[in-house]
């Protein structure tokens, strides 16, 4: 079963600083058709106008996943963390018996674009912890890339879910396939470009849900970014 999930639908909260879609309900969105896919709870493409940020908030047990697009991300958290990412770095911060962290944009006169994800973990009430990695185009060129697992491996970060993330860049002429194996699902994410996934065709901030579908099939590619969900079905 194939669902689009067209980019122009998705929720919208404009803040004036803070210019933010919601692949999935959200704060003061809902839409009873977008509550989650399997542990994958939220997916916000989120634009932060310089100088501007996110507040000292706390989190509990969910696995956040920032996916940075352009810009400079700066991360403070109560775990002594602290860290200013860029295009290519994938970070996790695992909030679990709680965390409380701020995101802010320290230039002044660029924006800074990024995707927020949210993983339902399989564990509860887990120590605090943070990683960060970072991806060069090249490792993702043309291929399916690892950047989050329940195992960290391959150079991925590590979530406390039986979930796996993959990223990719995509030219015309690439063809991609990804196995789905008894009892998951997938969710694909377009970031930029344009793909057509098992004979869908996406464009920018489009996504697709894949259910009872042993493949996946990623190809006719436009300068595309895209990430591909590997999930437990719940």
């Amino acid at each position: 079963m194939l669902q689009v999930r067209h980019s122009d639908s998705r929720g919208k909260a404009n803040h004036g600083w803070l210019d933010s879609k919601h692949s999935f309900s959200f704060g003061h969105y809902h839409d009873p058709e977008h509550v989650g896919f399997g542990p994958l709870l939220v997916i916000n493409e989120d634009k932060v106008m310089g100088g501007q940020g996110f507040g000292t908030h706390g989190h509990r047990d969910m696995e956040i996943i920032s996916y940075v697009l352009s810009g400079a991300l700066e991360h403070k958290d109560s775990m002594g963390t602290g860290s200013v990412l860029h295009y290519g770095d994938v970070q996790r911060m695992s909030a679990g018996t709680g965390v409380r962290h701020s995101e802010f944009n320290g230039d002044r006169t660029e924006q800074v674009h990024f995707l927020q994800i949210w993983i339902q973990p399989n564990q509860i009430g887990i120590p605090p912890s943070y990683e960060e990695k970072h991806f060069t185009p090249e490792s993702k060129q043309g291929k399916l890339a690892l950047i989050a697992s329940n195992d960290g491996r391959n150079g991925s970060v590590l979530i406390h879910q039986n979930a796996e993330i993959y990223a990719t860049i995509m030219a015309e002429g690439d063809r991609l396939t990804h196995e789905l194996k008894a009892g998951r699902i997938s969710y694909v994410h377009l970031i930029r470009g344009a793909v057509t996934v098992n004979g869908v065709h996406l464009k920018a901030g489009d996504a697709l849900k894949i259910t009872d579908e042993a493949l996946v099939t990623l190809e006719q590619a436009e300068d595309a970014e895209l990430l591909v969900f590997d999930l437990p079905r719940q």
